[in-house]
């Protein structure tokens, strides 16, 4: 059932955004009076289709992408046979070089417009909830992954770069970890300790076996949704319990439960829980996975602002664009050697378990559909051709020299693109499944 729900999402993101993406172009089209041929959202073979006017408008039974098909272009397609009669006025090739360049970048323009409408819409709906940095008054949990730089449980983390943070969860934000020579400032034992951060770290960080391990808030806990089936609830364990002892050995945060019951696989478990002041023993046997089936109701307190429209209009807009700054950072330390390409780069099968993941949540899938829309308008606009950046940069360097490449070089370039496009496209596919099964 996860994978259908992962599958759904990465669909339905895909042909929003697709469809978007490729009504801006046929948008601009029109609007200088080329004609447009077709409209699809996936690729062929053809699942339905009408007509209306002079444009076919369909669906592809591979939802994982679409396309415009302009009148006297050469596209993806490969179509050439216009190249050898004169321009008709409603032909792409007939109108002007800025008429075109818009029309190339129409699809960008709508993706960026796209990703910021639903960042300033979610930071509108939702303002904003964290961890205020003073309120996690316990310190860090470190994992290997932590301590492998220096940093210890307990620790608390009261700089980034130098500078005091309010959010917790700054410590994790991309400018630590796609940034240079980033560095924290701890407090340990009353003293300010600096840990440095290797440029390559997130290398390490996105490795599969250290997805989600580095840094944890130390949480207080309760029991909060027992999850039926499982060894907590057949037990007795209730949801407002709070677990003192596992296996004889005191808890207070959770961290120490989860080091305690983990490495217990199909082993007998007791608890000591505190239900309404009194002692309560309950006894089970943990699963496969170490586990016992309940959710944990964290105790530090979180922090909420909402936003007036201004401000979130402002924050949504800012965060949309640092997906685009993140990507920039992400390529340069890929070309530099300090991030393997294979751990970096995902295709569909990466972007569905890993960002939408297996449960439908609204708020998750409209953010992860934002964050696609403004990764889409940057890879589009890399100047490779057969991508909208590539036509861009022909038609920038047509403006400037004045002089228009022939037809023979843009089938040529579209020719390479295509190769380059499919390479690539191979290779995270190919890479999503080898990091799935290895």
């Amino acid at each position: 059932m996860e994978i259908l729900v992962m599958a759904g999402q990465l669909i339905l993101g895909l042909s929003i955004l697709v469809g978007l993406h490729e009504l801006g172009h046929l948008v601009a089209a029109k609007a200088f009076g080329m004609r447009v041929e077709q409209y699809f959202i996936g690729f062929p073979p053809k699942v339905w289709s009408v007509k209306r006017g002079e444009t076919e408008y369909g669906i592809g039974a591979i939802p994982l992408g679409g396309f415009v098909k302009i009148s006297g272009m050469i596209d993806e397609s490969l179509d050439t046979k216009h190249t050898n009669t004169e321009p008709l006025p409603y032909e792409f090739r007939a109108k002007p070089a800025w008429q075109r360049l818009i029309v190339m970048l129409g699809g960008i323009i709508v993706n960026v417009i796209v990703g910021i409408l639903i960042f300033v819409v979610l930071a509108y709906k939702n303002g904003n909830t964290y961890l205020a940095t003073k309120d996690a008054q316990y310190g860090i949990v470190a994992y290997d992954l932590a301590k492998s730089i220096g940093l210890q449980t307990g620790d608390k983390i009261v700089q980034v770069n130098g500078k005091e943070i309010n959010d917790f969860s700054e410590i994790r934000s991309s400018d630590v970890f796609l940034g240079d020579n980033s560095s924290y400032t701890v407090l340990r034992n009353g003293k300010l300790i600096d840990i440095d951060i290797p440029n390559d770290f997130v290398d390490k960080l996105s490795d599969k076996k250290s997805a989600g391990q580095f840094v944890e808030p130390i949480e207080p806990f309760k029991v909060g949704e027992v999850v039926p089936g499982q060894p907590a609830t057949k037990a007795g364990l209730k949801a407002g319990d709070v677990i003192t002892s596992a296996n004889g050995k005191p808890v207070r945060f959770y961290h120490q439960f989860t080091e305690i019951v983990q490495p217990l696989k199909n082993k007998p478990l007791t608890l000591i829980v505190n239900r309404a002041g009194k002692p309560v023993t309950l006894t089970m046997t943990t699963t496969e996975e170490g586990k016992i089936g309940f959710m944990p109701e964290f105790l530090l307190p979180l922090t909420h602002q909402d936003y007036t429209f201004g401000q979130a209009l402002s924050i949504g807009t800012k965060r949309a664009f640092q997906v685009v700054f993140d990507n920039i950072k992400g390529f340069g330390k890929i070309f530099r050697g300090e991030v393997s390409a294979s751990k970096a780069l995902s295709g569909p099968i990466g972007i569905a378990q890993n960002l939408f993941g297996g449960i439908w949540v609204w708020d998750r899938f409209w953010t992860v559909t934002g964050l696609l829309s403004m990764a889409l308008a940057f890879m589009n606009a890399l100047p490779i051709p057969a991508l909208d950046g590539g036509h861009a940069t022909i038609l920038g360097y047509e403006i400037i020299s004045g002089r228009k490449p022939s037809d023979r070089f843009l089938e040529a370039a579209q020719r390479v693109g295509m190769v380059i496009l499919l390479g690539l496209m191979a290779f995270a596919i190919f890479n999503d499944v080898f990091k799935a099964v290895f």
